[in-house]
């Protein structure tokens, strides 16, 4: 398996070189100002739903409860796109190859998750409500909830700038999302005062529910297909086995695997059958390709030569071929 061995060197080599210009940017300007950001979004935030909760309760409003239990659940979603954050900026070691990249995704997962069982809470509490209603205080409901706007599209614009990184994004989401549901619940404040209607304080906490609902889902699904592997939104695997194909020299292309690192990290390897061989220019040319037109920043080629090397089967009987 000679051949096999020896070309696969000249891949990790051209991999080296198209992981030259992979990482330098898009975090230069990351770490100090996310981490501040982070900070100052999750100092507010846990102060914010302090007083709120203790609002919701003084007022018998489960649409204010239900905003603070939305915030909280973003707070929690912040500590954990902190970590990640932090996390994957750790160096790579003997046994993480990658670092620890790949913690971003299962932040993003863990927090799609913990806001879909945050929701199911909210809307149990609103029934309850529906059932047994409580005339909530509208005036105080309305002064909470005007401060939640501020407080959340103030956060939300601290990370407006990273929208570029799944966990970032969904932090920014969050917080735009709760601003609207905020305003919500100063309408409803609004209504409670003016028709004196207590129905109205649960109804708009199952509609928080469903805001919330609609938003996640999303990310559930997108940070679910990153977790398993997936090839992430965005890369259409056919059109890189096209643009593979039609490297000079290459004859076929077979064995293409994608994968996400991370959030915002791709890598790919893939057999290229090439008669003629490669050198190590071939290599880095190839990987700043695939670089530029999809954006993945690790590429391993492994260059094969021979007749039948093209078959996916060839392994078994084709062996040294070339």
């Amino acid at each position: 398996m000679s051949a096999h061995a020896h070309h696969h060197d000249h891949g990790a080599h051209g991999h080296g070189h198209g992981h030259a210009h992979g990482h330098s940017h898009g975090h230069d300007h990351g770490p100090m100002s996310y981490g501040r950001a982070f900070v100052i979004g999750i100092t507010l935030n846990i102060v914010f739903v302090a007083i709120e909760a203790g609002a919701g309760w003084m007022a018998d409003s489960v649409a204010l409860i239900a905003d603070a239990g939305h915030n909280l659940s973003d707070v929690l979603g912040l500590f954990m796109a902190w970590g990640a954050y932090v996390l994957s900026k750790r160096p790579a070691s003997e046994r993480y190859t990658y670092g620890l990249r790949s913690s971003s995704i299962v932040a993003a997962l863990l927090n799609a998750i913990l806001l879909l069982v945050a929701c199911g809470a909210i809307m149990l509490g609103a029934i309850e409500r529906l059932i047994e209603p409580v005339q909530p205080e509208g005036g105080m409901m309305m002064a909470v909830a005007a401060a939640g706007i501020v407080v959340n599209l103030g956060t939300a614009l601290l990370f407006l700038r990273g929208s570029h990184d799944l966990n970032i994004r969904g932090a920014f989401l969050h917080m735009m999302a709760d601003a609207g549901v905020s305003a919500g619940v100063v309408v409803a404040g609004l209504l409670v005062v003016y028709t004196g209607l207590s129905w109205i304080d649960p109804l708009v906490s199952i509609v928080v529910v469903v805001v919330i609902v609609w938003g996640t889902w999303g990310l559930f699904r997108h940070s679910l297909t990153l977790a398993l592997q997936g090839v992430p939104q965005g890369i259409d695997p056919a059109a890189v086995t096209t643009t593979l194909s039609a490297l000079p020299g290459v004859a076929a292309v077979h064995h293409v695997h994608i994968w996400p690192v991370s959030t915002t990290d791709t890598a790919l390897t893939a057999h290229l059958v090439m008669p003629e061989g490669a050198d190590d220019a071939f290599l880095a040319r190839s990987a700043a390709t695939i670089k530029h037109d999809f954006g993945i920043g690790h590429s391993t080629f492994q260059v094969e030569r021979g007749e039948c090397a093209d078959d996916p089967h060839h392994d078994a009987h084709c062996g040294d071929a070339g």
